[in-house]
C-alpha cells in the first residue's frame, strides 16, 4: 500500500501532470466545430487559452464566453472548472495531510518517519469529502439561482436551471466565467442573485481542511480549531471588512461604477467587489472605471487569494497573515513567531516567504513582459497579470485586445499560478531535512 501512492512524495510531478493533462484534453474538445456557435474551429491559441483559464479556475476570457461557445463548448468549460476545481481541493489536500504526517514522525525521529505513507483509506476519505462538500453547496446555490431566474426573469425551467447551474459550478470554484457578455453587471442591484454567488465563491475558497474541521468540531467553537482554521477564517474575515470599506468609498460617487446606484445598489456592489478578487473573477460593475487606487486594492487582495486547499488562488490567506507575524515578531525584537497561542517552526516561516517572493517574482516578470508587448498602462498591464497568476479572471477588458503573445503569457502565468503555490510549498516541506552541522556565524549588515 506505501508504493501506492509513493508519487505523492514527488508532488510537483503528480499536480502538474493532472493539470496539464486536463488543460490538454480541455483544448483539443473546444477545438472541435461543434463546441463553437459558428461551427467552425477554434484556432489553437484561443481553445488553449480558455482551456487553461477554466481548469485552472481564472475566468479570463479572449472571446465573448455565450458569444463564441455553443452549448456544447460551455458543457465542456462547466466540466473543466469542476475538474479543475475538485482536482484542486483533492490535490491539495492529500498533499497537506502526507505533510502533516511525514513531518510530524520525523520531528520524533522515529524509524518509521521515511516509510509511512498515505493509506487507501485516507485518499477515500479526501476525495469522498471533497466531492461530498462540492455537491452540496453547488446543488444549493444552483437551487437558489435558478428559483431566482424563473420568478425574476421569466426564464424556462430548462434555460433557467442551466444558468443556475453553470454559475453554481462557476462561483463555488472561483472560476468567474459567466453566461452573459457583461458578467453579472446587470444583476448588481439584485441581492437573490449576487449573495448566492458570493456565499458560494467564500465556500470555495475557504478550502476543504477548514470546512471538515469546522463540521467535526461544530460543538466546540474556536476552543478546537486548529491554527490553521483560526488563521483562515479571521484573515479572510479581516480582509472583506478592509476591502469592503476600501473598495465601497473610493467608489461611492464614480458615476461609471457605484455611483449610479442607490445606498442599497452601492453597498452590495462593494462588498460583491470586495468578496470577487479572492478569487472569483465575476464582476456587478466595470472595472475597467476603476479608480488608480480601487485597482490597486484590488491588486492586493486578488495576490492574497484564499484559503489553502481550495479553489482560490494567490499565495493564500495563510501565508500572508504568517509573514504579518513574523514582522510583528521582529519589530517587538522576540526570537520567536507566536501565533494565537501557538509556537511556527523557522521553516514554515521560510517557505511562505520563499512562496511570496517568487510570486511576486512571476507576477513582476509578466508584468514587465506585457509593458514591452502592448501599449496599455501599468495599472491595466499589472492588475491583469496579478488576475491572471492569482487564477482571479477579473479584469479591465484588455484580454481580448492582447496579442498572441500575450494571450501565451498569460496562459503560461495562470497555469503557473495555480499549481506554482501548491507544488513549492508542498515540495518544500516534504524536503525538509535535518542539518548535521553548522557553519560559523556570521551577520550581514541589513537595511
Amino acid at each position: 500500500m506505501t508504493s501506492t501512492f509513493s508519487g505523492l512524495r514527488h508532488p510537483a510531478r503528480v499536480v502538474v501532470a493532472a493539470f496539464a493533462s486536463a488543460v490538454a484534453v480541455g483544448t483539443v474538445l473546444l477545438m472541435l466545430p461543434l463546441s463553437a456557435e459558428s461551427g467552425e474551429p477554434t484556432d489553437l491559441v484561443t481553445a488553449l487559452f480558455t482551456s487553461t483559464s477554466a481548469v485552472c479556475v481564472t475566468g479570463l476570457v479572449v472571446v465573448d464566453t455565450p458569444g463564441h461557445w455553443s452549448t456544447f463548448g460551455e458543457i465542456v468549460i462547466a466540466g473543466l472548472i469542476q475538474v479543475g476545481g475538485l482536482g484542486i481541493m483533492t490535490l491539495a489536500s492529500l498533499l497537506g495531510l502526507l505533510i502533516t504526517r511525514r513531518i510530524g514522525l520525523r520531528m520524533r525521529l522515529t524509524a518509521q518517519a521515511e516509510t509511512k505513507a498515505l493509506e487507501l483509506g485516507d485518499v477515500r476519505r479526501v476525495v469522498k469529502g471533497v466531492a461530498l462538500v462540492s455537491v452540496s453547496f453547488e446543488t444549493v446555490i444552483a437551487a437558489a439561482l435558478t428559483v431566482r431566474f424563473l420568478t425574476g426573469y421569466d426564464y424556462a425551467f430548462g434555460t433557467a436551471l442551466y444558468h443556475g447551474v453553470f454559475h453554481a459550478i462557476s462561483a463555488f470554484n472561483n472560476a468567474g466565467f459567466a453566461l452573459y457578455p457583461d458578467s453579472l453587471t446587470r444583476f448588481a442591484t439584485d441581492g437573490w442573485i449576487c449573495l448566492p454567488v458570493v456565499v458560494a465563491v467564500i465556500a470555495g475558497g475557504l478550502g476543504f481542511p477548514v470546512w471538515i474541521e469546522l463540521w467535526r468540531h461544530a460543538r466546540h467553537v474556536l476552543r478546537r480549531w486548529s491554527l490553521h482554521v483560526k488563521l483562515t477564517l479571521l484573515t479572510t474575515a479581516a480582509l472583506f471588512v478592509v476591502g469592503t470599506v476600501a473598495i465601497t468609498t473610493a467608489e461611492w460617487n464614480n458615476p461609471a461604477t457605484l455611483g449610479q446606484f442607490g445606498v442599497a445598489g452601492r453597498l452590495l456592489a462593494g462588498f460583491f467587489h470586495a468578496v470577487m478578487p479572492r478569487t472569483a473573477g465575476f464582476n456587478s460593475v466595470d472595472v475597467g472605471e476603476f479608480e488608480s487606487g480601487t485597482l490597486l486594492v484590488n491588486d492586493i487582495l486578488m495576490f492574497v487569494g484564499g484559503g489553502s486547499a481550495g479553489t482560490a488562488g494567490g499565495i493564500k490567506v495563510t501565508t500572508f497573515a504568517l509573514l504579518a507575524f513574523v514582522i510583528i515578531a521582529e519589530v517587538k525584537a522576540q526570537p520567536t513567531v507566536h501565533v494565537l497561542g501557538r509556537k511556527v517552526p523557522s521553516t514554515a516561516q521560510r517557505q511562505a516567504l520563499a512562496v511570496v517572493l517568487l510570486s511576486v517574482g512571476a507576477v513582476v516578470t509578466a508584468t514587465l513582459a506585457l509593458l514591452a508587448l502592448t501599449p496599455f498602462s501599468l495599472d491595466e498591464v499589472l492588475f491583469e497579470s496579478v488576475s491572471a497568476f492569482a487564477t482571479v479572471g477579473l479584469s479591465t477588458g484588455i484580454t481580448t485586445a492582447l496579442p498572441v503573445s500575450g494571450e501565451l503569457l498569460l496562459t503560461v502565468l495562470m497555469f503557473l499560478g495555480r499549481i506554482g503555490p501548491i507544488t513549492l510549498a508542498s515540495a518544500l516541506a516534504l524536503r525538509e531535512r535535518t542539518r548535521r552541522y553548522e557553519l560559523p556565524e556570521e551577520r550581514p549588515i541589513i537595511g
